[in-house]
């Protein structure tokens, strides 16, 4: 079987006044995957730890990610986190620090006989 890529989801989260850039980047995962319904697995008796999820974040500093956390926010399969630049701080004058927004990618993979 090969894996198959069947679902691609893209988000957005962001913290307003904390600056997190790790809550920022869960809010736009779980911003993906509230968007999509996977019935087909159950139709296919496929097990939803049989899936291989890639999550892509895009944050102004990666490196303040914590991608064990990002990927325990998602319910099943096995996941694997990569952060990369991107996103957006929004600097906040009056009151330092900035708002952080996250950019995810979420993408589904499932072995496939197809």
């Amino acid at each position: 079987m090969v894996l198959k890529r069947i679902i691609l989801e893209m988000g957005h989260g962001n913290d307003m006044h904390g600056g997190d850039y790790t809550k920022a980047a869960i809010r736009a995962v779980q911003d993906c995957i509230h968007h999509s319904s996977l019935p087909f697995l159950r139709t296919l008796n496929i097990a939803p730890s049989e899936m291989q999820i890639e999550v892509t974040i895009g944050v102004q500093e990666p490196e303040k990610v914590d991608t064990t956390a990002v990927a325990k926010s998602l319910p099943h399969g096995q996941v694997t986190v990569k952060v990369v630049r991107g996103g957006l701080d929004v600097p906040d004058d009056e009151r330092g620090g900035a708002s952080v927004v996250a950019t995810a990618a979420v993408a589904v993979r499932i072995p496939l006989s197809i």
